[in-house]
């Protein structure tokens, strides 16, 4: 997409469009990237299944406050973002909260342009949610745009990511190679990380889409061989390569996609995982948070 740039961020060079009515046929989004998903895929769906103290659980308060880091990769047009955001701070409509801010701070990244613009401008929280064009998978980019937000809190690392139906776009553009760099990349940069996988029937009916409206097919589609239990394929590369473990799964939403909680193992030390988390045998860690 032909962008322009601008200064953001701390002074770091970032793609910056204005925003053009644009028309997308139904499914002609080969990354992910749909202008209204938010209402085909409500943010609701998957904040009645995340316990609105999670956060707090995960990151008690300490003698030196300091704001929770939250990394959204793939957020659109930001509307699940802020739902997070509202969620996680017991924020109803229309409300604010003059500390929030210090509370948790979330960088928002998608692809494109256009919806990030969309995002910036609709934002109510603005200076707790900052959105950029990020092309995730170009390191040179992501190194400096994420190096510069951490940079002005002193970190080097978020403490939770939030990966939401991403994992297939990246899979489809980027193959089986794409998808385990992405995932390891995401787990070198957060504690914690909540993924949302699609299932391997999603995989098909983009293809199908794109064929249908006569479309280029997704170059790695026909030669992926990490197939099939797509959730039990993520939580494999996860905690078999990167060096995360399964927390819990919080359940699944009603288009049936798992929400998976994992830590990086060397989080045990700094933020043990609350009991509710790990009551039980290994096999609870599966079922859902009530």
């Amino acid at each position: 997409m032909a962008a322009s740039t601008g200064q953001n961020l701390g002074g770091v060079e970032e793609a910056k469009v204005e925003e053009e009515p644009r028309v997308l046929e139904p499914g002609a989004a080969p990354f992910g990237n749909f202008p209204h998903y938010s209402r085909f895929h409500s943010p609701e769906q998957r904040l009645r299944l995340l316990p609105p103290e999670l956060l707090s659980r995960l990151f008690p308060p300490g003698a030196e406050k300091k704001p929770i880091l939250g990394l959204d990769v793939g957020c659109n047009s930001g509307d699940l973002s802020v739902a997070l955001y509202k969620h996680f701070l017991f924020l109803r409509d229309g409300e604010t909260h003059s500390d929030a801010s210090r509370e948790l701070r979330l960088l928002c990244c998608d692809i494109d342009p256009v919806l990030v613009e969309r995002a910036k401008k609709e934002c109510p929280f603005p200076d707790a949610l900052t959105f950029i064009t990020l092309d995730f998978m170009n390191q040179r980019s992501r190194k400096v745009l994420l190096s510069s937000f951490l940079g002005q809190f002193g970190r080097s690392v978020f403490d939770i990511g939030f990966c939401m139906s991403i994992t297939m776009w990246i899979h489809l553009n980027h193959g089986d190679c794409g998808l385990w760099e992405f995932l390891a990349h995401l787990s070198s940069l957060c504690h914690y990380l909540l993924v949302e996988p699609q299932p391997w029937k999603c995989y098909r009916a983009a293809a199908r889409r794109l064929r249908k409206l006569g479309l280029h097919d997704f170059d790695h589609f026909h030669s992926l061989a990490i197939r099939g239990d797509m959730a039990s394929q993520i939580v494999q590369i996860l905690t078999q390569d990167h060096g995360m473990e399964l927390v819990c799964c919080f359940g699944n939403t009603s288009w049936d996609r798992s929400l998976l909680l994992f830590r990086a193992k060397q989080t045990t030390e700094t933020h043990p995982i609350p009991e509710l988390l790990i009551e039980g045998k290994e096999g609870n860690r599966l079922r859902s948070w009530r």
